[in-house]
């Protein structure tokens, strides 16, 4: 089972938000997640709020969950317009979960036709699902893409059959590039996720995989090292000695070789996790809406479990005007038949609620901000941290041409102690 939600204070069933959240709110882009939390099979590693058709109850089916969201999205629109914001297009729109393509492909796109219906979609608007290889098939993705999606991100994780069931992960790897053909022949981007550090995993398993990903044709791929949740099968798995996790060499290794066959392959990273080719005239193909979490815009996340953030007022030295707040973060209850009931009674399914003080919002933008290829400009720090520059210069931590010019953007030997840097920069 996913953790537990944020400690928090109680968010208000009305779906109310305080007014000085709509206050800078023309300076950042506006986008919205949706989380479909149905899955076939629980995977043994997963810690995502995620459920299969036997561990629901009424009220949460996969066949009214359309419906139910096109609620949540009402109450969105309502509660942005009561608060002051301006209107504004969305920029990107993102279906995660679980398994998005679970539901047919007509509830996606009803799903996309009330965000479009309440607050429009801006003309160039990204929009992506997450779709298991063995979930879609070519009249699904057509479906998709008449409607207005442009990107659909598959679930590999690894092209290994003996590492996909160390995962659990049921789908057949053959499928995964016909299914970037069938994207593409839709007129959908397409990227693929995978998996290192899966007890059990050689070297040479991980460069099948990545090889695999490359000779797909995909423009994007994300790898994410395998964390071991406490409350997953897995966890339990190690607890009892079935399984021995990899060591943090082991999967350093794997993080260095993976960036080096995407370089060589024509990849650029632009996120430590995250990978794109650059298209026909030359421009690179990230995802925006990821992008979005990482610079610090505005989201608001349908579905059960879901989080959605407001930014604030901006910062300076890391410090916001005086009367100023910098930013609101909120979380939906967890479970489908809660999620369902609260809005079937007219009320909000948030669960809890923080409000961003300035020293939250400053390591969240130093957190987040040095992650990516782009970089974080030193003058984002606080006059305290500044000093602490030299020496992850000195270190060979971030690219030292770069640092003069006043941006940490981070080598590959930073990206794998980004963690350390923050904590060193906050």
């Amino acid at each position: 089972m996913s953790p537990a939600l944020p400690e928090g204070e109680d968010a208000p069933a009305s779906g109310e938000l305080p007014q000085w959240t709509a206050h800078h709110a023309h300076s950042r882009n506006f986008g919205v997640y949706i989380h479909i939390p149905y899955c076939s099979v629980r995977c043994g590693y997963c810690d995502f709020n995620t459920y299969t058709a036997t561990e629901l109850g009424g009220g949460a089916s996969q066949r009214n969950f359309a419906n139910t969201a096109c609620q949540e999205i009402d109450l969105a629109g309502e509660a942005l317009r009561q608060a002051g914001f301006p209107d504004r297009q969305v920029t990107t729109v993102f279906f995660g979960g679980g398994t998005p393509t679970m539901l047919p492909a007509e509830d996606l796109v009803r799903l996309l036709h009330r965000v479009r219906d309440v607050w429009g979609l801006a003309p160039d608007a990204e929009v992506t699902t997450e779709a298991n290889p063995d979930s879609v098939t070519p009249e699904y993705l057509r479906t998709l893409a008449a409607a207005g999606f442009t990107r659909v991100s598959i679930g590999m994780q690894s092209s290994v059959p003996h590492v996909l069931a160390t995962l659990e992960r049921t789908h057949n790897p053959a499928n995964v590039p016909h299914v970037v053909q069938w994207a593409h022949d839709a007129g959908l981007q397409t990227s693929v996720d995978l998996i290192y550090g899966t007890p059990g995993e050689s070297l040479s398993d991980w460069e099948d995989s990545v090889r695999t990903a490359i000779a797909t044709g995909a423009q994007h791929v994300s790898a994410y090292a395998l964390v071991v949740e406490d409350g997953t099968k897995m966890a339990a798995q190690v607890r009892r000695g079935q399984i021995a996790l990899p060591s943090a060499d082991d999967q350093a290794e794997k993080y260095e070789r993976v960036d080096e066959l995407l370089s060589d392959a024509g990849f650029e990273w632009y996120e430590i996790s995250n990978w794109s080719r650059r298209n026909e005239v030359g421009e690179p193909q990230p995802c925006r809406h990821n992008l979005a979490y990482w610079r610090g815009h505005d989201w608001w996340g349908v579905g059960p479990g879901a989080h959605s953030y407001l930014g604030g007022a901006p910062l300076v030295n890391g410090k916001v005007e005086e009367g100023e707040k910098a930013g609101i973060r909120w979380w939906n209850v967890k479970h489908p038949v809660r999620y369902a009931a609260a809005l079937e009674q007219g009320n909000s399914p948030a669960a809890g609620r923080e409000i961003l003080t300035a020293a939250d919002a400053q390591l969240e933008r130093v957190m987040l901000g040095i992650r990516m290829r782009e970089g974080l400009p030193v003058s984002a720090l606080t006059a305290d941290a500044r000093p602490r520059v030299a020496q992850i210069i000195a270190d060979g931590l971030v690219d030292p041409h770069e640092a003069v010019r006043g941006t940490l953007i981070l080598t590959r030997r930073g990206r794998l102690l980004a963690d350390a840097i923050v904590r060193d920069l906050t």
